[in-house]
């Protein structure tokens, strides 16, 4: 074929030249070598602070490719980075347990516990952990199983909503959960907290490397059979991690950019979804009404700074910048 009939075969297809022009934009030399050296150093140096673990490849595969497979999938992606980066810090904290930092609150959170919202029963005071442990029910066990699932689906749901609806309003929520989370987490090192089954397990003595416990949550796999929980809390990176609880946190967030947002409906689930979430942690034993309360509180500080911070210029701008780049 000479070059005349391949112009002419090249005009006479204008599809497949759109097509290969795609696939070059999607696979520069550029991009190739940047994710490639981002995809190792992670791996790398998860291998080197927490250990190989299959998370970690199937993050690495996942971000590459959506990535690559499409333009709105890389911009979804590039968006959810933010996402990707709390869990990085999360998965990392294992290698930095707090209670290397600061001496771990055991009894005297429980006392504090007892003290302020202590429940009479049988004629002894006793925390509200250990009176719902007592007068517990199949139908609540399953009910807050529920509400406890919906901890993470529930905010990532409604940054993907956001996502597609308006790339502003999802970065606003993403990184005011990004920097919420980080507040909660600095909290953990100031102040390492038990939760309240490890009381109940193993009493007011510090033990280190305490694994993960689906406390309450068991009743819940164990109801239906499955292993869910079990497998969530056995990855777990600190148990003496309560305080603030950040399952409280969450839909606290996602409640308040719901309101800001002006959705109506929607608003009454996100509501329904923060009070059964409120409820399962105490219930369950996973968190004392303390800890429920200082992760609403951390949500609501959150939320104030980084609001206030993200009208600063240097940081409006750059916020800007990433909404251009995945709009």
């Amino acid at each position: 074929m000479n070059i005349r009939e391949k112009n002419s075969c090249n005009a006479s297809n204008p599809d497949m030249t759109g097509s290969f022009t795609q696939i070059n934009k999607l696979f520069t030399a550029k991009d190739l070598l940047i994710t490639s050296l981002i995809s190792l150093a992670y791996l790398l140096l998860s291998y080197w602070l927490i250990g190989y673990q299959q998370d970690q490849l199937t993050l690495v595969l996942l971000f590459n490719i959506c990535y690559y497979l499409s333009f709105i999938t890389r911009k979804f992606i590039v968006g959810f980075s933010i996402f990707i980066v709390f869990w990085i810090i999360f998965d990392f904290m294992k290698a930095f347990p707090n209670y290397h930092y600061q001496e771990v609150h055991i009894q005297s959170l429980y006392e504090a516990e007892k003290k302020w919202f202590g429940i009479q029963d049988a004629g002894k005071l006793i925390t509200p952990n250990e009176y719902w442990t007592l007068h517990r029910t199949r139908f609540l066990d399953v009910l807050t199983g529920f509400f406890y699932l919906s901890w993470i689906p529930v905010p990532l749901g409604f940054a993907a909503f956001l996502f597609f609806k308006n790339r502003k309003w999802f970065l606003e929520f993403s990184l005011t959960f990004l920097f919420v989370n980080i507040l909660g987490f600095i909290i953990y090192y100031a102040y390492p907290a038990a939760p309240p089954w490890y009381v109940q397990q193993y009493g007011f003595d510090f033990i280190a490397g305490t694994p993960g416990n689906t406390a309450g949550l068991y009743r819940f796999d164990a109801y239906f059979g499955v292993s869910i929980f079990k497998s969530l809390y056995e990855k777990s990176s600190n148990v003496f991690a309560a305080m603030p609880s950040l399952h409280s946190a969450y839909p606290l967030i996602v409640l308040y950019f719901g309101w800001r947002f002006r959705f109506t409906w929607i608003n009454l689930f996100f509501a329904t979804t923060m009070l059964g979430i409120w409820f399962a942690a105490v219930y369950t034993s996973h968190h004392y009404v303390l800890d429920v309360l200082a992760g609403i509180t951390c949500a609501a500080i959150g939320i104030v700074i980084f609001s206030k911070l993200s009208q600063q210029k240097t940081i409006s701008k750059w916020i800007e910048a990433y909404a251009r780049k995945i709009a």
